[in-house]
């Protein structure tokens, strides 16, 4: 663990000082953890998120050649760069 120090806006120091003293653990504690949630909760949600479909579309064969499917929606606009949404 690394000792750093920052600089807070008065409303941030104000509720970082308060919680702790309601929900019994340190300011530190409540920094660490937002931005654990922030930065890397998020990307390990990501990463189970996109564990989890992998392979989901193995055994689809009604769906037919995906290369011509996206062919045939470029046409369909005309311009050769992408479908109307």
């Amino acid at each position: 663990m690394r000792r750093t120090q920052l600089y807070l806006d008065d409303d941030l120091w104000q509720a970082l000082h308060l919680r702790p003293q309601q929900s019994g653990s340190t300011m530190s504690e409540l920094v660490r953890k937002a931005i654990r949630d922030a930065y890397i909760g998020a990307s390990g949600d990501r990463k189970a998120a996109l564990t989890g479909i992998v392979g989901l579309w193995k055994n689809r064969d009604h769906i037919g050649d995906t290369r011509e499917y996206v062919r045939k929606l470029r046409r369909a606009t005309g311009d050769g760069k992408g479908y109307e949404a």
